[in-house]
């Protein structure tokens, strides 16, 4: 699986931004943070000078740390890994599937970032973001991150296809926690290199992902649909759940049934037209000639003790 993931998922959906943009995003970065972190200082200066030496250390050392690592965490958290000097080169922070980071992520390259690029003037994140195949410095790896470029040529991204309409939103209570990052990244490989693929290398290879990916959730493969199918929808599923953690698009078609399938968005069942009666009776065809023709019923009319026939076309019998 490692060797699936190597080598493929970056050329394929990725585009790693290399050290001399990442070192200007960084730049631009540290240039407004100093600016904001001296005025606040100034202002605080200026507004705690009767404290004490111990006092103003303190306030010193929480400014520092709020300032020059609380903000830029807050920022790459809320923009999902794009702040101020990743705007403006055009970089984004992202996991290592490609998905949108969260405040964690944030947290663990902040963190992490004050050793490597504030304590050592960006020397240690330098050599390691040489040194890393992917460009990353070393917050990076811990948190399973990767900075990549947004701005790329139009028409040379690869997407995921979409699943069979019929299996959409058929996995929705499909429990993707224990998915590990790897082999999401496998299988968006998979998925979007498939057509270039020989049909049997390619069947063999959507099988054992499939078994991966049934392994790690706890449900078997269905035997109706094939493993590639399933690994499309299951993919589907994964992104909408991730669209909706990440901008709070509420599923459309409202509640469900208990038990049933929560429905995805841009997925809408068939609609039925309602039946409408004929306009018009049709008319009665002409006997073809020669045919048999069933004697018509007498015909009752008042005054002969018969009763009329019931208006629903029913005749007892005699």
């Amino acid at each position: 699986m490692s060797e699936l993931v190597t080598g493929e998922a970056v050329a394929l959906e990725l585009r790693p931004a290399k050290l001399p943009s990442r070192a200007l995003a960084v730049l631009i970065d540290l240039v407004v943070a100093f600016a904001v972190y001296i005025a606040v200082t100034i202002v605080i200066v200026a507004a705690t000078s009767s404290l004490d030496d111990a006092a103003a250390a303190a306030v010193a050392v929480a400014t520092f740390l709020l300032v020059l690592v609380g903000i830029p965490i807050a920022v790459e958290t809320l923009s999902h890994g794009r702040s101020l000097g990743k705007l403006a080169c055009g970089l984004r922070v992202v996991r290592d599937d490609g998905g949108p980071i969260r405040f964690r992520h944030a947290l663990v390259r902040g963190a992490v970032g004050v050793v490597e690029i504030l304590m050592t003037f960006g020397v240690v994140a330098c050599i390691a973001s040489l040194v890393s195949a992917r460009g990353r410095r070393i917050g990076d790896v811990v948190a399973g991150t990767l900075v990549v470029r947004e701005r790329v040529p139009a028409g040379q991204a690869s997407f995921v296809p979409p699943p069979p309409p019929w299996l959409v939103g058929r996995f929705a209570q499909l429990d993707l926690s224990g998915v590990p990052e790897g082999l999401w990244l496998a299988m968006r490989q998979y998925l979007t290199r498939m057509g270039q693929l020989d049909p049997q290398v390619g069947w063999s290879m959507a099988e054992r992902l499939a078994a991966d990916l049934a392994a790690h959730t706890g449900a078997p493969v269905p035997s109706e649909v094939p493993p590639a199918a399933f690994l499309a929808a299951v993919m589907h599923e994964r992104q909408s759940r991730e669209a909706q953690r990440a901008f709070g698009a509420a599923r459309p078609g409202g509640p469900t049934m208990p038990g049933g399938p929560t429905p995805l968005p841009g997925y809408a069942p068939a609609a039925h037209a309602p039946y409408a009666p004929p306009a018009a009776p049709v008319p009665p065809m002409a006997p073809t000639p020669g045919a048999y023709v069933p004697p018509s019923a007498p015909s009752s009319t008042p005054g002969d003790g018969r009763s009329e026939p019931p208006t629903t076309g029913f005749v007892p019998p005699a």
